[in-house]
């Protein structure tokens, strides 16, 4: 599904105009881009945690040059559903 189907499901369900739904979802995506830049976890009751995770300092290979290049530690988006979304998604027929 694209952003573009999930901003048409929406306007069909509330009765809101397309071009609204899609800047409030724009406005949505752009919280989480801007908040979790300054280090900031977002966590969505019931949906999922969108959160930084830390990745430690490792050593890795560039295969090509046969050599060591080292990654220093950094963070990266991830995101955790919610207990009651992974349980959802589990009991769901259409996914099996």
């Amino acid at each position: 599904m694209t952003k573009a189907e999930v901003i048409s499901v929406i306007a069909d369900k509330t009765g809101i105009d397309k071009a609204d739904v899609s800047a409030t979802v724009e406005a949505f995506f752009s919280v989480v881009k801007n908040s979790m830049a300054e280090g900031e976890n977002i966590y969505v009751r019931g949906f999922g945690s969108f959160i930084n995770k830390k990745r430690a300092r490792k050593i890795a290979r560039n295969i090509s040059k046969n050599t060591a290049i080292v990654i220093d530690e950094h963070f990266i988006p991830s995101f955790k559903p919610s207990k009651v979304f992974v349980d959802k998604i589990k009991k769901s027929e259409k996914v099996r």
